[in-house]
């Protein structure tokens, strides 16, 4: 199993109506694509100086499965809202025990 995280520092003017039409894509895509195990995300709640602002956490069967999900259309309309209101994305793709809650 492959598990992808995402770290989004947002632009401080990401306007909040695009903010929750990305927010309720992300929901969408739940049991929707194919390989996608889990999907989980949410704002950083700490709010530390190093702290980035969003996180997504998504469990897949294989690193093909990846390659489904990044050109869903399911997930390609959210990459208009996310890409021009970032300042950074990070991401790390990383290989867990299928036992791993």
């Amino acid at each position: 199993m492959i598990r992808h995280a995402v770290l989004f520092k947002f632009k401080p003017d990401f306007p909040a109506v695009q903010r929750e039409a990305w927010t309720a894509g992300l929901d969408r895509m739940r049991g929707r694509i194919p390989g996608l195990i889990a999907l989980t995300h949410g704002p950083d709640v700490i709010r530390s100086e190093r702290a980035f602002d969003y996180a997504i956490v998504a469990d897949f069967e294989s690193v093909a499965d990846i390659e489904v999900y990044n050109t869903h259309p399911l997930h390609e309309p959210l990459k208009e809202y996310s890409f021009p209101n970032s300042e950074q994305i990070l991401s790390v793709d990383f290989e867990i025990p299928k036992d791993t809650p």
